[in-house]
């Protein structure tokens, strides 16, 4: 009986903590799979762009007119809409 707290404990912190997390990097994995080259994505760091080139680890960004820059894949947070960055 004293052990039960300890359990309910633990099986909250699966269902509120582990599960949505690993939901949230199995969508990431997905996005990153599904890039093209042409998509308009956003980095972790805020940088926007439209990918330049895509490998296996790295993509290139074109961030303006012939100014690219290589960063890794998993450094992709956001891939937005066609036409995002001819708005901003």
């Amino acid at each position: 009986m004293g052990l039960l707290p300890f359990v309910i404990l633990f099986a909250v912190f699966i269902f509120l903590m582990v599960i949505p997390q690993s939901r949230r990097a199995k969508q990431h994995r997905e996005m990153l799979a599904k890039l093209q080259k042409g998509d308009e994505v956003v980095t972790n760091g805020g940088l926007a762009g439209r990918v330049a080139d895509l490998g296996d680890a790295f993509i290139t960004l074109e961030i303006a007119d012939g100014v690219k820059v290589k960063f890794q894949k998993a450094a992709i947070s956001v891939v937005l809409p066609k036409g995002s960055l001819k708005a901003a």
